[in-house]
């Protein structure tokens, strides 16, 4: 033990305040990238989150539990965004008394110029080297899927919790996992946060490929 270890707050709480104040650059961007449509945060969150899920649609509980936010909260933002014919409403595929948003062309123009919006964050990310971006999005996963586990995060459409998912299944490549759904290779730089093709696996099968994609998934700065 050094006099820094002894000196220095305690690691955890060092991570945590770094990223409390990435949050708040991250809050000003998206009020920056938001505004730029008309919009503000939680609306561009709502059309955001839609245009993902394709055309059938979302129910407003699935929008709001999805984005953390009360039902009442979502439902404000999709008046205001229905009221800019950015989304409609319409009878659930699945179940015509109910009623799915859906996201309108114009809608994914706005979500398309967010998209391409300049912020701090976006900048400060591509002067990472790519081998630091990998590494970053790697522990971005690890650290959304601890927080889901710990009831933190609702369910995220995310690679690692995909029944295509088989981590590992190219070992000694720069392309380790393989996506069953379009039968192919892939690399931790292409781990997706929210993927279109995302069916939720059982948790034992969860559990089991998380077991191998933490123990398979080194840094790309430490080979």
């Amino acid at each position: 033990m050094t006099a820094f270890d002894t000196s220095s707050e305690p690691l955890p709480q060092r991570l945590r305040e770094g990223l409390e104040r990435l949050a708040s650059v991250l809050k000003a961007d998206q009020w920056s990238a938001a505004n730029a449509v008309s919009l503000n945060p939680t609306q561009a969150h709502v059309l955001s989150f839609l245009a993902g899920r394709g055309k059938a649609g979302l129910r407003v509980r699935a929008i709001a539990e999805h984005l953390g936010v009360t039902q009442p909260t979502a439902t404000d933002s999709i008046a205001a965004l229905e009221r800019k014919g950015l989304v409609t409403k319409g009878p659930d595929a699945s179940d015509a008394r109910a009623v799915a948003v859906r996201v309108t062309e114009a809608g994914r123009d706005a979500v398309k110029a967010i998209g391409l919006s300049t912020t701090a964050t976006n900048t400060a990310l591509a002067g990472l080297s790519a081998a630091e971006q990998a590494d970053l999005l790697l522990l971005v996963v690890k650290l959304i899927r601890s927080l889901q586990l710990a009831g933190a995060l609702p369910e995220q459409r995310a690679c690692v919790t995909c029944r295509h998912f088989r981590p590992k299944a190219h070992p000694g490549t720069d392309m380790p996992h393989h996506c069953a759904f379009v039968n192919a290779a892939f690399g931790t730089r292409h781990l997706r946060l929210d993927c279109g093709e995302h069916e939720t696996a059982e948790p034992s099968a969860q559990a089991a490929t998380w077991r191998d994609f933490t123990a398979s998934a080194p840094l790309q700065t430490n080979r």
